[in-house]
């Protein structure tokens, strides 16, 4: 059995081994919210696409209370930590891949504001121009995507994307010192050998839920497919290297 305090305990540990990739995650969660808040409703109805076990969704709602945060994931491990460690948010088990998945969040009136973290990098090139479209089904006019991940810009600009590599190993180089924390694969194999995971990891192995590489790294190619689905205004809201959170305006 799951308990509360352990998986509190399992997503603190799984925040340290993200950070050990994105040494400024925290700021880029803050800048993410602040943007929802900026929208000016004190309710905002908000999806979380790839939410993991909740991390953003969880920091979202202790700034916004007032809002209805939709947490969406394809996998029943982090779905089931989230749920244990945070009872009072709404978690949805889809794969965002899946035509017509918007039909399952339960949805009461249009979305205010999609966000994500790290997340949809894994979904390929093919897949995301259908993922941003139906997106923009539920998006209200003036809605936002927010999306916060590694998104190179090789393609266009490769001077600088090489610079913006260098700016994030070099943050991470100072932050860490060489004492780098828990990588995603010990993470991984410590939950597998945790008794208390045994039904959830077996689900997960089920599902075939195991990610096997980025698929659509590339800024480029986000920023054409939500042009695409009929996003106007599309740019990074905040940026350090190549971590940056894309915003992109629903028309």
């Amino acid at each position: 059995m799951l308990t509360h305090d352990a998986a509190r305990e399992w997503i603190s540990r799984w925040d340290r081994q993200q950070e050990g990739y994105l040494p400024d995650r925290e700021e880029r969660f803050t800048a993410l919210i602040d943007a929802v808040e900026a929208m000016g409703r004190p309710d905002p109805l908000v999806v979380d696409l790839g939410c993991g076990p909740g991390s953003l969704s969880a920091r979202l709602l202790r700034r916004l209370p007032g809002a209805t945060v939709v947490s969406v994931d394809a996998d029943p491990l982090l779905l089931g930590l989230g749920r244990a460690a945070y009872p009072h948010l709404r978690f949805v088990s889809l794969d965002l891949r899946t035509p017509g998945w918007t039909g399952s969040l339960g949805l009461d009136r249009p979305v205010d504001a999609a966000v994500s973290t790290t997340a949809l990098h894994w979904i390929s090139e093919t897949d995301l121009p259908k993922l941003y479209a139906e997106l923009a089904t539920v998006l209200r006019p003036g809605g936002l995507l927010l999306n916060g991940d590694h998104l190179d810009a090789d393609d266009a600009t490769p001077a600088i994307a090489r610079l913006e590599r260098a700016v994030h190993d070099r943050e991470s180089e100072r932050r860490f010192a060489g004492r780098r924390p828990e990588d995603w694969s010990q993470w991984w194999e410590a939950v597998a050998a945790d008794p208390a995971f045994a039904e959830l990891h077996s689900a997960r192995t089920t599902a075939g839920a195991d990610h096997h590489g980025s698929e659509s790294p590339l800024l480029s190619a986000h920023v054409n497919a939500l042009r695409d689905a009929g996003f106007t205004e599309i740019g990074s809201l905040w940026q350090r290297g190549n971590n940056r959170l894309l915003c992109a305006v629903r028309a």
